[in-house]
């Protein structure tokens, strides 16, 4: 598909605020048994990662499209004391500029992969367990 095939209404930059309803819906269809757990972990939007988020990553500005920040269930004890909320990042203008440069997905089926893939962080999940949840994945 090409930019001319996509729907005029999915060529508009969404806000920060939209990414996130996006993003929110995507974490309210995950399948049952990930639903109630995706559901805690919040979601944060910004324009861009900050500077420490690119330092630790060791990214770009225009590079890093999400971010998870947190323990992964797969690690965490009961003895361990939280220092946060687990947290998805999304960066807007990184996944803005990828929507842009692909011009063959709309900007929700961008999020959602970004969403699932951060959230693939949070689970421990394997390449198998994304690619039954994200078809872009395999």
């Amino acid at each position: 598909m090409d930019a001319t095939t996509i729907p005029a209404a999915n060529l508009v930059a969404p806000t920060l605020d939209e990414i996130e309803e996006l993003a929110r819906a995507v974490q309210a269809r995950l399948p049952r048994a990930f639903r109630a757990r995706a559901m805690e972990v919040a979601i944060r939007v910004a324009d861009f990662a900050d500077e420490e988020m690119l330092a630790d990553t060791e990214s770009e500005a225009f590079e890093l499209t999400g971010l998870y920040e947190g323990v992964p269930l797969t690690q965490k004890s009961v003895f361990d004391q939280p220092a946060g909320p687990d947290t998805v990042w999304l960066f807007r203008r990184p996944i803005l500029d990828e929507w842009a440069e692909r011009g063959d997905v709309t900007v929700e089926e961008l999020v959602a992969h970004v969403t699932i893939h951060e959230l693939a962080h949070h689970f421990g999940w394997s390449d198998d367990d994304i690619a039954a949840i994200d078809e872009w994945w395999t």
